[in-house]
């Protein structure tokens, strides 16, 4: 049997990539279909793709071309895919032509004919149109969005609100920013999506008013502090043919999804505990962060962070969950939660006021993954053993603060009309949403 090999990105998959792919099978018996991983292609600077990594094989196995479809997660991985298959021909487009001669060591290397006058680079050319944000709330975090906005493809912050109009003027100058709106009314009027970065009380309300002017919105983490208040925004956002996307960082990072990946993949066996902890001791008590008044706290402040790998690898029809918090002035300075599912337990510690080691570890049947502090900015986890020897450590690049993440998939599913987010589900917004609401009800609480 003779095996060809072929790699791409197949983003908006068109018909050269069919042609090219038609081509290749007609080399062999059996063809290999490797698709660049997300953050591959970041690596390699293209973050103009449309489609994520899911869509893309699920549209090069829709072709019916593909024998066996495997990710390109690496610089180097093509030598060792082919010796891995044991392949016989490598085949790529002619606009390649010379650069892969050096696989001519392992295999015959053939350079296809392209289909002329059509390329993914010139679809989204024809396609793009600038998806135009509005920020509510010019904060600590909206001074790292706009920059982050600047790497990610058809985005352009065009206006910004804030209930302080000396701070917006201050940030729409420091920004280049074009309009500055005094109400939300003004802005509704201007932008396509909005990024709200306000307190968390007001999110709901904010968050609602976008929605029901037909406006996409990302909206920072946590989303609501109520699940009834989630599920209401989730059906009000579908039922207005719009996307809403909560503002997690971390899950929509490409070294957390791998890992995520890696470990339902059944790596380390069947999971059966998740510890995760974050913390930050604030010099200033009197930070918003620390105020009751506007839901100041570590649960509301930090829950969704190490409340995302358990409901990630978990999922949400959890037991129940007991919650035990250190009170401060009327805030939580401290939280642990301990989750109980039918075949495995969790927990998470959480310290505005208390240091805590800030390690995510999740331990299965056959090892454990480890991810050191600050595991929420994940760059590097290992996964271990009880035989040493087949320990495994990944390395990962985290790219400027990490909000470019959520960004390009906030855009990509404008674009390709994806009302949820594999890498966070609505159901997994709402059980957050849910635990955020079993705290502030007092549901299963004790103080220490």
């Amino acid at each position: 049997m003779k095996v060809v090999i072929t790699y791409g990105t197949y983003d908006l998959l068109h018909q050269g990539h069919i042609n090219l792919l038609k081509r290749a099978k007609a080399l062999g018996d059996y063809l290999i279909v490797g698709v660049t991983n997300d953050n591959f292609d970041r690596d390699r600077g293209k973050l103009n793709v449309r489609n994520n990594v899911l869509e893309r094989v699920e549209s090069v196995k829709a072709t019916g071309l593909a024998d066996k479809i495997i990710i390109e997660d690496y610089f180097g991985q093509k030598i060792d895919d082919i010796q891995k298959y044991d392949v016989d021909i490598f085949a790529i487009g002619s606009d390649w032509e010379g650069k892969f001669d050096y696989l001519n060591e392992y295999c015959q290397v053939v350079y296809l004919p392209r289909t002329e006058g059509i390329s993914s680079t010139m679809l989204r050319e024809e396609l793009q149109e600038d998806i135009r944000v509005g920020i509510i709330g010019c904060g600590r975090i909206a001074q790292r969005f706009v920059p982050e906005c600047e790497v990610v493809n058809a985005v352009k912050v065009v206006d910004v609100l804030d209930i302080d109009k000396n701070i917006a003027t201050e940030f729409a100058k420091n920004h280049q920013i074009e309009h500055i709106s005094y109400s939300v009314d003004e802005m509704m009027e201007r932008v396509d999506a909005v990024y709200i970065a306000t307190p968390h009380l007001s999110h709901f309300e904010l968050t609602k008013f976008a929605l029901e002017h037909k406006k996409h919105v990302l909206c920072e983490t946590p989303l609501v502090l109520n699940g009834d208040e989630a599920r209401e925004l989730y059906a009000l956002a579908e039922q207005n043919d719009v996307v809403l996307l909560e503002a997690n960082k971390t899950a929509f990072s490409p070294a957390f999804n791998h890992l995520v990946t890696m470990i339902k993949s059944g790596l380390i066996g069947e999971v059966v505990d998740i510890n995760a902890s974050e913390s930050k001791l604030w010099g200033d008590k009197f930070t918003r962060e620390l105020d009751p008044e506007q839901a100041g706290g570590s649960m509301f402040e930090m829950g969704s962070y190490p409340l995302l790998p358990i409901i990630r690898l978990m999922g949400i029809n959890y037991a129940n969950i007991n919650l035990y918090s250190k009170m401060e002035n009327g805030v939580d300075v401290y939280t642990r939660g301990v989750i109980r599912y039918p075949h495995g337990v969790c927990s998470f510690q959480l310290g505005l006021g208390v240091k805590t080691e800030g390690n995510l570890v999740i331990a299965g049947t056959k090892g454990y993954a480890y991810v050191p502090a600050p595991w929420w900015l994940t760059d590097y986890y290992e996964f271990r053993f009880e035989d040493q020897n087949q320990n495994k450590k990944f390395f990962y690049k985290w790219d400027g603060a990490g909000l470019r993440y959520e960004i390009q998939e906030f855009i990509s599913c404008i674009i390709n009309h994806r009302f949820s987010s594999a890498r966070l589900r609505r159901k997994e917004s709402i059980a957050m949403a849910d635990i955020m609401q079993q705290f502030v009800e007092r549901k299963n609480f004790m103080e220490i």
